[in-house]
């Protein structure tokens, strides 16, 4: 699976999440920069992975540090 298609499905989802955001996504910001509360990051998160029928243990996500480290994260569980 390519990193862009993960990378849109992510974006797909935190739109939907979070109503402020719109245009591109920039992978190197978190989503607290976009306004994400906890709550909607889980959202988010659990979102894609049910899409991209990916799953990764929670406790594997817990070093994310951006939209990037996600995508990187569920790159190598797809492959």
């Amino acid at each position: 699976m390519e990193q862009q298609e993960i990378l849109t499905v992510i974006e797909k989802h935190l739109k939907k999440s979070v109503s402020s955001v719109s245009g591109n996504i920039d992978a190197a910001k978190s989503f607290v920069d976009y306004g994400a509360n906890s709550l909607d990051i889980v959202e988010i998160v659990s979102g894609s992975m049910r899409e991209l029928k990916i799953k990764i243990p929670r406790t594997e996500l817990s070093d994310i540090k951006n939209i990037q480290g996600l995508v990187d994260k569920f790159t190598a569980h797809a492959n």
